[in-house]
Formats: C-alpha cells, structure tokens, sequence
C-alpha cells in the first residue's frame, strides 16, 4: 500500500512499485512543465509519496519552442536540488533532456554536448501528428552517434497506423520504447490508451515513464498503478527502470 500525498489516501499498487522515473518536466520555468519551485518541490513529494527513489528529468529542447541548453539544465538541476534538500525531500535527482527531431536536432548531435539517460539512452520525440520525413534517417543518426534511441511515449504518436509493422519497424532500427503511465488511464485519450495496451500485450515496453508536467498527473499515477492493465504490463515486457539507479 502506497500513500498518496495528493489524494490523502492509501493506494493498492497491482504490481511491482517503480523506484526509479525516466521522463518529466519538473525543473521550474523552463519548459511547459512546473512553473516555479513551489510547484516543482510539490510535485515531487508527490512522487515521493508514491515510492518514487529517483526522478531524471528531462526538460524539452526544441529549436522554435524551448531553447534549453546542457548548461540551462544543469544549472536548473543544480538548484532543484538544492531546494530540495532544504525541504527534506530525499529522493534522488538527476537530469537528462527530451529531444524533439526538428531541423536543429541534427547540429546538437553533431555537436556531441547531449544529455542522455543513464545507459547512453537518448530520449527523443517527434510531432504528434506528422511523420518526419526523414525520421529512420535522424534514428540511425543517433545511434551511429553512440547512443541508444529511446522513443518517448509512442503510443500517443497518431501518425502510427499499422501498429505491428510501424512499431516493428523501430523495433528493427533498434529504439527502445518508453510508454507513459497514465497513457493506460486515458489521460491522453482513446487512441493513446489503445496503443499502449496494443504495446503492453505485445510485449514491446522497455521502460515506464510518468511524464509529469502538473499535480493532475501525479494524481492520475496513483489511479493507474491500482489497475489490473499495470500488473499486466510486468507479465509481458521487461521493464528496465531498475537498471537507472
């Protein structure tokens, strides 16, 4: 049983309890995610309260929307951390970034300044809606580079149609797929919902993100870790989170 410091009520987690989280956005002011540090500490007490150990974080980095830089996020780590200590929060923290593949992607790579997840995972993910022309072309980029592609939440990609030979085909370019939790409570409606259980029972999760942005979905975790589709996942992926510490 789990407590959850925003509903103020015990949890019954049908499953392993995830120590370790791969992908939000809880760096104030930097992205669309937390806001200030109020909220930032909020969020990952939060976390905490639901078994959380450690949080790597990863802002955005887009060319025309969030300019962050190596530098803007170590700095912004720097200081979470910092406040939070002093608020007694024990959870680990590190950081990483979540690449979007636009035109400014490909400079950073060959730059070679990336903040990856531990493992040489690099996190990326592209428009919701819109295939990137030469998107297989960018993935073998990255792992040409000496790093592992890593696709954010894939199930709320609606250009994916054909869901065994379009997610088969990233299989075959080797990017590992981590699908966002509450993805299975609909947060992010029918078709996302439906991709990820298309992904759950065909065994291609690698790794269990929350993608937190707001209190609201910290919220929707608690409510997804008590479902049987949670317990399920664990019967037919291997899920890697553990291997983050």
């Amino acid at each position: 049983m789990i407590f959850s410091f925003f509903k103020k009520k015990e949890v019954k987690v049908r499953g392993p309890v995830l120590k370790v989280d791969l992908h939000s956005h809880l760096i104030p002011g930097i992205d669309d995610g937390s806001q200030n540090m109020e909220e930032s500490l909020l969020l990952l007490k939060g976390m905490e309260a639901l078994g959380y150990e450690k949080v790597i974080t990863t802002p955005h980095i887009m060319r025309d929307a969030y300019k962050n830089t190596p530098e803007t996020i170590r700095n912004g780590l720097k200081t979470l951390r910092e406040s939070a200590k002093a608020e007694g929060i024990l959870m680990e923290i590190e950081a990483a970034a979540e690449y979007y593949l636009d035109d400014g992607f490909e400079a950073l790579l060959q730059k070679g300044d990336i903040l990856t997840i531990k493992g040489n995972y690099l996190l990326f993910e592209t428009s919701y809606f819109a295939k990137p022309m030469q998107l297989e072309e960018m993935i073998f980029a990255i792992a040409s580079s000496g790093y592992i592609p890593l696709m954010a939440h894939p199930e709320r990609y609606r250009y994916v149609k054909d869901f065994l030979k379009e997610y088969g085909r990233f299989k075959e370019l080797g990017v590992m797929f981590q699908v966002n939790l509450n993805s299975f409570g609909g947060h992010y409606g029918k078709d996302a919902k439906y991709k990820a259980n298309f992904l759950r029972k065909e065994g291609m999760i690698d790794f269990l993100g929350s993608d937190v942005h707001h209190a609201r979905q910290v919220n929707m975790l608690a409510d997804v870790f008590s479902l049987d589709a949670y317990r399920d996942i664990f019967n037919h992926n291997t899920i890697l989170n553990e291997e983050l510490r």
